[in-house]
């Protein structure tokens, strides 16, 4: 029987688009090294390729890349800011790393026995990262433990299968949960840190919704350390660029191994925000070679780090950063990318990544590449990192583009379980409008990648509201001109930015204006809806914010002007003499039709889980009940036990509201806050 051409290309085709969506795991080893990283460093040693070989020298000469090596701990607690044990820990995970590259290399079982040995004592040993400075702690030498173990679980090294469930266990268990919300409240080098820890751990434990959570954070997290958030403008400057350049080559390498692993999974976080991170790295190059830069006075996201200069602290040392970054653009892809081949080349061959286990360092040998990678007849990968966002009357969707991709094809669903339908098809960029969306109507996202040998499987489900849900509404309070003829003197400036609100179908994401709520009106973002016949409001805080000065509370009002009448259950932070610590408390108010507000009861000041060391890090339930009159305030950190707070009584209009409040505390940024289990409490 014949068979036409079509109807064979056909058959192959849809052959394709199954394998590729049945073959849709983690890249494995899929770190800083993947396979083709390992046979391209081997392969350079065995013809001698000077920059491979010197790198080499540089890593088997270390004292920590020797099977060798004396374990230092392991410790059951670590710690900094008190120092506990750091040095310790930090020292071991640098020979676990180099030990497990050495095995990877040179096949000499000696090393992988080492570098299992030291992760194994941890895992087994480890149960709590401590003090001031845990997530710094967390997010620095632990990284080349995870990254050793990658090496160590798919090099046939030895390693049991019962040690690596445990090592997973102890990752999950005992280093995420110091990062998983990352460092909104620092500067950026520590939000990246524990970022780029974060997506090794899912890409180790093949977590795909961790790795969904790093992906988003990169591309729009609250702090400092999200790409566009570090990296602030298009001529590179940095946040930490005025506070001085060892920590800003800290935070842009963070940024840059983000961007190495997600390659190996296929994902092109370099090239984000027409390659940011690249002018991140030759704004930071040139400077420290020695070049003059412009600079643009800067406060941060957490609003306490204020710059007006760049800084010579540190200028001129360069750090073993470069190598990762310059083969990349340079090599890989063909970007010139001057300062930073320049730097790149001063440093060469890049040591050790110091101090501790600051990076990784040893670049030369890890990165070098004479070619850009070649290609391969395989299905594209599985997208991820799908972002979609709203303007009220369209939904905008976006992804990193996926690195063998020829196109896309994008599905939509009112359900998360579907069933999807195809919305766009042969889409080449990496966005998409969609326009044919209703109002208040909430939409799930799924995006697959298509080249001529097959289809990727499907993006998890990303959804979005069409605007807000229906009924809800959002205003920024004090800042209209009607507030201005009413009350002049209560308009403030917001340097042009807007409070906004979006829901998932899950939370609400808010971005906040404002200075706060006073005594004489209030200057924030209100997001509300008509109380109606309800019963109260209630709401769950995730943490954890960016602007740490953030008030955020529950209200019910007679409307939404700057001092109209109403209660007000607010979370705000109560000022210390270190700003870095301030203390954070409840407050449940009212505001009397003159405008005078009255302090009906205060908290004490809240402790772990919610608030360590002066910052908010654990969740928190606000509820305001009403039974006619008469108002209760209550919280509670588990959503199960309430405190109750206050009472009081006040008369609600007929045309009264209720909904969330929240200031950035400064009138020169605003601040992002997540929500969730926001509702009206009906009446029984």
């Amino acid at each position: 029987m014949m068979i036409s051409l079509k109807k064979v290309f056909f058959i192959v085709l849809f052959s394709g688009l199954c394998a590729g969506a049945r073959s849709q795991q983690f890249v494995h080893p899929g770190l800083l090294s993947d396979n083709k990283d390992i046979a391209r460093i081997k392969a350079g040693l065995t013809a001698g390729q000077p920059d491979i070989k010197a790198g080499f020298e540089q890593l088997s000469h270390h004292p920590q890349s020797q099977f060798t090596y004396q374990l230092q701990g392991p410790l059951t607690m670590i710690g900094r800011n008190p120092t506990v044990g750091q040095g310790v820990y930090d020292s071991d995970a640098n020979a676990a790393f180099q030990n497990a590259l050495m095995w990877t290399i040179t096949g000499d079982l000696r090393h992988a026995k080492k570098a299992i040995e030291i992760i194994n004592a941890w895992s087994n040993t480890l149960t709590a990262i401590t003090g001031r400075d845990a997530v710094l702690m967390a997010g620095l030498g632990p990284f080349k433990m995870v990254n050793a173990a990658e090496l160590l679980r798919y090099t046939n090294s030895g390693w049991t299968e019962n040690e690596i469930r445990r090592t997973e266990q102890h990752f999950r268990e005992v280093i995420y949960p110091v990062i998983q919300n990352y460092a909104p409240f620092a500067n950026g080098n520590w939000d990246s840190a524990a970022l780029k820890t974060a997506m090794a751990i899912a890409i180790f434990c093949n977590d795909r919704q961790i790795f969904e959570n790093t992906l988003d954070y990169y591309q729009r997290g609250a702090g400092d350390g999200h790409l566009t958030n570090y990296i602030i403008n298009d001529s590179g400057q940095c946040q930490e660029s005025g506070r001085d350049q060892s920590h800003t080559q800290l935070g842009i390498a963070h940024l840059a191994d983000c961007c190495e692993m997600a390659w190996h999974q296929g994902i092109d976080l370099y090239g984000l925000q027409n390659n940011r991170l690249l002018k991140g790295f030759e704004y930071t190059a040139k400077y420290n070679l020695g070049y003059d830069v412009p600079f643009t006075p800067t406060i941060d996201r957490t609003g306490k780090y204020r710059h007006s200069h760049i800084s010579v602290e540190g200028r001129s040392r360069l750090r073993a950063v470069y190598e990762e970054v310059y083969n990349h653009y340079v090599r890989r892809c063909g970007i010139e990318a001057p300062f930073t081949t320049m730097a790149a080349a001063r440093l060469r061959p890049e040591p050790q990544g110091t101090p501790g286990a600051d990076h990784t360092g040893f670049g030369t040998l890890l990165y070098s590449r004479q070619y850009p990678d070649s290609s391969t007849s395989n299905p594209p990968y599985r997208p991820a990192g799908v972002i979609a966002t709203d303007s009220g009357n369209v939904n905008i969707i976006t992804w990193p583009k996926i690195i063998n991709a020829g196109y896309y094809r994008i599905q939509r669903s009112a359900k998360p379980t579907g069933p999807y339908k195809l919305l766009a098809d042969k889409i080449m960029d990496d966005r998409f409008i969609d326009r044919n969306v209703i109002k208040g109507r909430l939409y799930y996202y799924v995006v697959a990648a298509v080249n001529p040998y097959g289809q990727s499987a499907f993006s998890i489900p990303k959804s979005i509201n069409a605007g807000l849900p229906e009924a809800w509404q959002i205003a920024d309070i004090g800042t209209t001109e009607d507030n201005v003829k009413k009350h002049p003197g209560t308009l403030f400036s917001t340097g042009g930015k807007k409070g906004m609100a979006s829901y998932n179908g899950v939370t609400f994401e808010l971005h906040g204006i404002g200075t706060g709520t006073d005594s004489l009106a209030d200057h924030c973002t209100m997001l509300y809806r008509a109380l109606n016949q309800s019963a109260g409001i209630i709401m769950k805080y995730i943490p954890q914010f960016s602007a740490q000065a953030t008030q955020l509370g529950l209200t019910i009002r007679n409307d939404h002007d700057a001092n109209a009448a109403g209660i007000l259950l607010l979370l705000r932070p109560v000022l210390q003499a270190n700003p870095e610590s301030p203390g954070w408390q409840l407050q449940f108010l009212k505001r009397l039709e003159n405008g005078r507000t009255e302090v009906i009861a205060t908290s004490e000041e809240l402790k772990s889980p919610v608030v360590t060391f002066g910052r908010m890090t654990g969740p928190v339930w606000l509820k305001i009940n009403k039974a006619g009159n008469h108002f209760t305030s209550s919280y509670s950190v588990d959503g199960r036990q309430w405190i109750p707070l206050g009472k009081d009584d006040f008369n609600a209009g007929t045309h009264a509201v209720a909904g969330v409040l929240v200031a950035s505390g400064s009138k020169l940024i605003d601040t992002q806050v997540t929500i969730a289990e926001l509702k009206l409490l009906k009446t029984h």
